[in-house]
């Protein structure tokens, strides 16, 4: 058995559609194991016997309006390739108030583009085809800065800070 995680996209918990136990609930029906809800905003692991993830995140956003009514990005890693990610990050100062960091996962490969000057957001590199990402939140709201990515890219692409891939990881233990 392979360890994955799902990366939704929209997730938070005012919905109870979109909740840790709802969103559990899909993937159990669906016959995945160890399923586990990291945080409130959208990261489930899980294990199966696939090994093809972007298949899995198909099938899981065909579920979603199908046993749910929402739909949903979202995007499948293997604990391996989240490893191997995370390993990787080009972030060379910590992530803090001033030094807000994250991760964009896509669903399509992209190729990197650079916010544009005077923009408060600095591309870091890309990692196996995940953007990182630095800004000042005091400078740059995080509505602006998922507003670039979207018309940049699209909005099939969901944002991760390093601490939540983290904890992610810490999960699939």
């Amino acid at each position: 058995m392979t360890w994955f995680v799902a990366l939704i996209r929209g997730i938070g918990p005012g919905d109870p559609r979109k909740s840790n136990e709802s969103l559990r609930g899909v993937l159990e029906e669906l016959g995945y194991g160890d399923v586990r809800s990291v945080i409130s905003s959208g990261n489930v692991v899980f294990t199966s016997d696939e090994t093809d993830a972007d298949a899995i995140g198909d099938r899981l956003e065909a579920a979603w309006p199908e046993l749910r009514g929402f739909t949903a990005t979202t995007i499948v890693r293997s604990r391996e390739q989240l490893a191997a990610l995370v390993e990787r990050l080009p972030f060379t100062e910590p992530h803090d108030r001033e030094n807000y960091q994250l991760v964009t996962f896509f669903k399509r490969s992209q190729d990197r583009q650079d916010p544009p000057a005077g923009m408060a957001m600095r591309a870091v590199g890309m990692v196996d085809g995940a953007l990182c990402t630095t800004s000042n939140p005091s400078d740059l709201k995080t509505p602006e800065a998922m507003r670039w990515l979207e018309k940049t890219y699209s909005k099939e692409l969901t944002s991760r800070t390093p601490l939540t891939l983290a904890r992610i990881l810490k999960k699939m233990e």
